[in-house]
């Protein structure tokens, strides 16, 4: 018997809610994320360096995941990462951009 490949649960773009993706962008770590992947598209986890535990890099993920902000699929051994950047815009306009360019602002300004 063929061994079927694992995905993960993601919420349709109907299901995705303002409240849901603003939380998902209100951590750091999770903002520092979503930069990376505006900057350069689909990634693994592991290409992101995060100053915390693999569990809680885990967790982040997770949480934008199911927020709807992240794409995940398996791709052999890793789990590869990308914005849901289409159906944000549908949805909420100008948010991403906005947040990441805000993001990279502020980090800016911390230089």
């Amino acid at each position: 018997m063929a061994r079927q490949p694992r995905t993960l649960d993601h919420p349709d773009r109907s299901e995705i809610r303002l409240e849901g993706v603003l939380h998902a962008l209100s951590d750091p770590v999770r903002l520092q994320v979503v930069c990376f992947l505006a900057a350069g598209g689909e990634s693994s986890c592991s290409a992101i360096d995060l100053a915390v535990s693999k569990s809680t890099t885990t967790h982040h993920f997770r949480v934008l995941r199911e927020a709807g902000v992240i794409r995940q699929v398996y791709r052999g051994t890793s789990k590869m990462s990308s914005l849901r950047q289409e159906d944000l815009d549908a949805l909420f306009p100008g948010l991403l951009e906005t947040v990441v360019d805000a993001y990279a602002a502020q980090r800016a300004r911390a230089l």
